[in-house]
Parts: C-alpha cells; sequence; structure tokens
C-alpha cells in the first residue's frame, strides 16, 4: 500500500504536467537562445533553525584538506573515531549520540549499512565534491527524502555538476604524491552532448604502502617502529548523466564502484605491532533522481537506487594453531522515494515525501540466515518563513518488518516521530538570530545488533534519542576591512534511552535495552574574512565544542556519570589563511583534550590529549586557456604520534603534493 502511495503520485503530477503542456496559448510566442545556468547554492548557516555548518571546495583548497575525514574534524560538535594508519575505518559520531545515530548521504541520497549501522567516510574520495554540510537536529530543507528525517544529524556530500562555457568538454587530470609511498592519479572528463544531456566522468587509483614511523614506549623502554599492515589499493570509478529536460524536468543518473584492498592496523600492545586481518571491498551502488517544477507553488522530486556491497574479511589467528577466519557478507539494497513540495500562499510551505526500500544480507554466518528488512517512512513537514521568523516542523511515520528463513523473527516496530525548529530575527539591523529546536528520533537495532553470533537479540527495542537545541548567530561585517563576520553558539541538552550495549548474561555477552547517555554541551562557530588591499585577504576559522556526555544507566555502577569512551570534554580546531599574487598559504590546527577508551574514567583508561598542526601552500598558474595549480601539505608538523584510539598511533610529519590540470 505504501509503495503505491508513491507510485500513485508520481503518475498523478505527471499527468497533470502533459495536461498543461497541451493547453493552446492564443499569445503569440518568440523562441528565445537557451542560456545555461548552474551553480551549486551554499545553504545559510546563520539563518538555519538548527546547527548547521557547511564547507565548500573552494574553502577545502584553500586550506589544504586532503579527505572527507579531515574535513569533518573541523566541524563542532563531532567526534571522528580513526583507528589509526592509512586503511583504518574513519566513523563520524554527533554530539556523543554514536555513529549510528548519524547519517551519510551521497548526492541527496543516504547511504547504508544494514549490517553495522556505521558508514566508513574514509572511502570517499575529495575528487570531484563540491561541498560538505552537517546538519544537527532537522535541516530547514522541507523538499528531500523522508529517510533524511530519520536521524539525530545528517553528513551530506555533494558532487559537482561540470558548466560550459565556450567549450563543450572539460577535462581534468591530478596527480598526488607524498610520504608512506602515496600515488594518487585522477581524470575527470565531462562532455556536452547536446542541449539537454551531458555526462561526466571520473576514474582514481590510490595505493600507500602506509609505513610510518612511530615511537612505542613499554614500561621504562622507547622503542621506535615502523606501522605494519597499513597498506591500501583502491579503484574509485564514477559516471554522470545529467539531462535539463525543460518543461520536462531535470534528470540525473549515477552509476559508482569502489574497489578496494586493505590492511587492518592493529592495536600496538607490548611488543606486539603487526596484524594480519585484511579486508577487500566491491561497492556498487547506481541512483536516478528526477525532479520537476510545475509551478512556482508546485514541485516533485522522485529518486530510486540499488546498491550491493560484498565485504571480505580474512585473518589468520596465531595463538590457536594458525586456524584461518573468513568472513564474506553480501549486502543488497533497492531504494524508491518520491514527494511533493506545495507552496499555497506566500513565505508558507507543506510537504510530503514517501520512501520504501527493501535490505537483505547474506553472510558465511552459520547462526543468520539471510534476514531481510522492509520499511516504509512517511514524513510530513510544513515550514513558514519570513524576513523575521522561520517556523519548521515535521512528522516521520517509520514502519520496519523483518522476515528471515528460519528460527525467531523480531516484531514489526511501528512509531511516529515530531520534530521542531524556530528562528527568530528581532531586529533587520542587527542580523542578530535566536533559534531552538526539539527532535525526537529513533534508530532501528542493526542486524548485528539482531543477530551477531551469541550476541545477537532479537527481542531488541528501538534506541531513543531526543535532542534540544537554543543558540544564537549573527553575520555582518564592522569596517570595510572585516567585511564578512559570521559567529554562531549553540547549547544543547541530548539523552539517548534504551541504549543499546553488550551485557553480560551467564558465561557470554548478550545484547540489551539497558544503556541510558546524556549529553550537555556547547558549540561554537566563528569565521571572519578580512580584505587587507586589492587581491590581498586573509580568511579566519575556528570552532570549539565542550561535551559532557555521561552515562546514566545504573547508579550503582563504578562508571556511573563518567564521560563515555572517545569523547573529549574539549575540542577545537582554528585556521587561517592568507590569499595573495604570490603563494597562498594557510596554517590549520586542531586540538583534542583527554578522553578515555573504557567506561571507568581512571588513569589506566586516559587517552593523552592532542595537537595537530599543519600547513598548506598553493599556487595557480594560467597556461593560455589552461589552469595548472600546485598544492603542498605538511601535516602533523609536530611529529606526534597521538591516538585517536587506543593502542592506534596516528602517522607523524608527512607532506603531500598535488598537481591539478584542468583543460
Amino acid at each position: 500500500m505504501r509503495t503505491s502511495l508513491s507510485v500513485i503520485l508520481f503518475l498523478i503530477l505527471s499527468g497533470y504536467q502533459l495536461l498543461q503542456a497541451q493547453t493552446t496559448d492564443t499569445i503569440k510566442t518568440q523562441n528565445l537562445s537557451e542560456v545555461e545556468v548552474s551553480a551549486n547554492v551554499k545553504p545559510s548557516s546563520s539563518r538555519s533553525t538548527t546547527p548547521l555548518q557547511v564547507i565548500d571546495n573552494t574553502e577545502m583548497e584553500r586550506i589544504g584538506i586532503l579527505s572527507v575525514s579531515d574535513a569533518v574534524r573541523r566541524f563542532s560538535g563531532v567526534t571522528v573515531k580513526d583507528y589509526g594508519g592509512i586503511g583504518g575505518i574513519k566513523t563520524v559520531s554527533i554530539r556523543g549520540m554514536g555513529a549510528q545515530h548519524t547519517a551519510v548521504s551521497y548526492d541527496g541520497v543516504t547511504i547504508s549499512d544494514i549490517q553495522s549501522g556505521q558508514i566508513d567516510i574514509g572511502r570517499f574520495s575529495l575528487d570531484n565534491i563540491s561541498d560538505i554540510s552537517l546538519s544537527i537536529g532537522q535541516s530547514d530543507d522541507i523538499f528531500q527524502s523522508a529517510r533524511s528525517y530519520a536521524s539525530a544529524g545528517l553528513l551530506q556530500v555533494n558532487t559537482s555538476q561540470p558548466v560550459f562555457s565556450n567549450k563543450s568538454y572539460k577535462l581534468n587530470i591530478q596527480a598526488k604524491t607524498g610520504s608512506f609511498g602515496l600515488f594518487n592519479p585522477m581524470v575527470y572528463y565531462a562532455q556536452r552532448l547536446n542541449k539537454k544531456f551531458s555526462i561526466a566522468t571520473n576514474v582514481g587509483w590510490e595505493r600507500n604502502d602506509g609505513m610510518y614511523k612511530f615511537t612505542y614506549k613499554n614500561a621504562d623502554k622507547t622503542e621506535e617502529r615502523k606501522r605494519r599492515n597499513s597498506d591500501v589499493n583502491i579503484w574509485r570509478t564514477e559516471f554522470n548523466l545529467y539531462g535539463n529536460l525543460g518543461k520536462g524536468g531535470e534528470l540525473k543518473f549515477k552509476a559508482n564502484y569502489y574497489d578496494s584492498e586493505r590492511g587492518l592496523p592493529g592495536s600496538i600492545i607490548f611488543y606486539k605491532d603487526d596484524n594480519d586481518e585484511r579486508v577487500w571491498n566491491k561497492d556498487f551502488f547506481s541512483q536516478l533522481h528526477y525532479k520537476n517544477t510545475f509551478s512556482q507553488k508546485l514541485e516533485l522530486k522522485a529518486q530510486a537506487k540499488f546498491s550491493r556491497t560484498y565485504y571480505k574479511y580474512i585473518s589468520v589467528n596465531n595463538n590457536i594453531g594458525n586456524n584461518l577466519q573468513e568472513d564474506r557478507i553480501t549486502q543488497f539494497e533497492y531504494y524508491a522515494s518520491a514527494g511533493i513540495v506545495y507552496k499555497p500562499v506566500q513565505n508558507f510551505s507543506v510537504s510530503l515525501f514517501e520512501d520504501v526500500f527493501q535490505n537483505r544480507l547474506h553472510s558465511n554466518f552459520a547462526d543468520v540466515d539471510k534476514p531481510t528488512r522492509l520499511s516504509s517512512l512517511t514524513a510530513l513537514a510544513a515550514q513558514f518563513s519570513n524576513r523575521h521568523l522561520t517556523i519548521t516542523g515535521s512528522l516521520l511515520a517509520t514502519y520496519v518488518d523483518e522476515k528471515v528463513r528460519s528460527g525467531e523473527e523480531p516484531d514489526d516496530k511501528k512509531k511516529i516521530t515530531p520534530a521542531i525548529s524556530v528562528s527568530y530575527l528581532p531586529f533587520l539591523k542587527t542580523n542578530l538570530r535566536i533559534r531552538a529546536s526539539y527532535k525526537k528520533i529513533f534508530r532501528v537495532p542493526t542486524f548485528n545488533d539482531l543477530y551477531y553470533v551469541r550476541m545477537g537479540n532479537i527481542n531488541l527495542k528501538p534506541e531513543y534519542a531526543t535532542q534540544y537545541n537554543a543558540g544564537l548567530t549573527w553575520t555582518g561585517r564592522i569596517s570595510d576591512m572585516f567585511d564578512l563576520i559570521s559567529i554562531s553558539a549553540d547549547g544543547y541538552k541530548n539523552k539517548v534511552d534504551d541504549k543499546i550495549v553488550p551485557f553480560p548474561t551467564m558465561n557470554i555477552f548478550k545484547m540489551r535495552n539497558y544503556g541510558k547517555v546524556d549529553m550537555t554541551g556547547l558549540d561554537v562557530n566563528t569565521r571572519a574574512h578580512i580584505a587587507i588591499i586589492n587581491k590581498l585577504s586573509v580568511d579566519i576559522a575556528g570552532n570549539y565544542s565542550y561535551q559532557k556526555v555521561i552515562d546514566v544507566t545504573d547508579e550503582n555502577n563504578k562508571n556511573y556519570k563518567h564521560q563515555i569512551p572517545y569523547t573529549p570534554r574539549h575540542y577545537g580546531s582554528g585556521s587561517i589563511s592568507i590569499e595573495n599574487p604570490w603563494v597562498n598559504i594557510a596554517y590549520t590546527i586542531i586540538i583534542s583534550g583527554k578522553r578515555y577508551a573504557l567506561d571507568q574514567n581512571i588513569p589506566d583508561n586516559e587517552i593523552e590529549s592532542y595537537t595537530d598542526h599543519s600547513i598548506s601552500l598553493n599556487k595557480s598558474f594560467s597556461i593560455r586557456d589552461h589552469n595548472l595549480r600546485l598544492q603542498l601539505n605538511l601535516t602533523n608538523l609536530s611529529n606526534k604520534n597521538y591516538q585517536i584510539i587506543k593502542y592506534y598511533p596516528m602517522p607523524g610529519r608527512s607532506f603531500t603534493f598535488s598537481a591539478n590540470y584542468q583543460f
């Protein structure tokens, strides 16, 4: 029934468009030449009713960001878990709620991992990325899929669409090299086929041996060693088709393939510094996006996606007679979404979206018999916005049905969750806005939570998160020199109930709804642009987070009201970049307070604070109609092998050199 709703909605609106096209206009018409306009609109962080942080390609190039995880680390309120080494996975947690509560979308379509619920953002490359944004709570964009409403925060990665001027093609060749055997060539090509269609494709290869030096201290003895089993070999390929059909709407098709072999760097404990675990990924997805503006009052959006992810893990357990462990997991997803936004009167709009998707998991695990999950999400949202006031509210209806070929099945899950947010501008001349938001959301247990060998529990309930946020934003200028200054400060109070945690029962651990976590914090973001003289300017940015994320599960536990693992109380980043006619230069710093590796906040579990300094130099050259851009990055200037995850040392001082030639 819910699947039919999306199809019927699409057919009705398509029929409406055909009837409009058949209406004869008696007024004499004249055809004008077409002008192609294409641009990515950067959302306004200061006008947003909920915390929104955006970093675009221009800024990433200016300060020398090298990866998606490196960009995300510069957002406030975010914890990026990095398991060290080049091949270590990288996951994102917002305000201490866990990586499963953070959704990640790629060009507007959410990526899923039904097995673990966590997305490894290390798989993304910055090649052809236009911007990365993070919204905490429910964003003001009500013209998006229902799945975008179903998480505590949304990390969006968007790619660039080619713009053709005096040529019908674009060619971009890039190569990177650097420390630890890095070699990363990439080729991007775009072609305008005709007035309506264009294509773009990019292919990249990355290899790195990851054998960086680190110092290890055992008792009174300090040794210098090299990281092992941290090599990567990655192929990334993407094809895009863009269609501008005029009154017929806008069409985009994408096919993406990711193929990698990685060594998983192990923990450095005592004198063991090697690891025999290796991972292979062969991931493919294709997605179709359609959008049509029927009038100033009515718009339609529809999306479809198919994905297949293959994961192979091999480990030799040297402690048990060289036994070989091999895990093979394949996930499938079939996804469809359709919705409309309607603006009956000025300043007011309402949207309705329906998403239906099926997830299947095949593995060689003896105790897991091909579980299948069918999910339906319906999002109803409304927004009022004028110069002084913006109010956004939404309701999300979730229905989940789960099947397994044999054994017991979890109960169906049905729930309606709300969100509301407000931004108010008291005085037009001040540009000072007050905002507040509330959101209630839950996450369904992952397949690991439900079915993992001996630990899984099919009786698990969803894990609920409640978010409260209140803040101030200001944007303006204080002189001709300081032509842009923006400041935002947000305080929040969140909590997670029925947290899914492994709980000891008899001689084994079992997943249970046992944990409760309270979060109190403050996020501050500042930015300034200083125009000194012609072609000489300075950009300054700084972020700070205070996160008190404590376990309040049981007063009798030793870890009651202790900070949860891997969440620092204090975290910040800053950058200063100078653009000039000679060589652009940028300096960035990341500072993290101490953290704890386990639940109890005792000295044995403490991970030291760290500071990471980096410098980037870049210069662009015009060669006839072409452009050559050279960039040098020096990272971790202090050469400290700090740890984000305990016993996983990060690389010391390193360099990356890149050359980008655009035809």
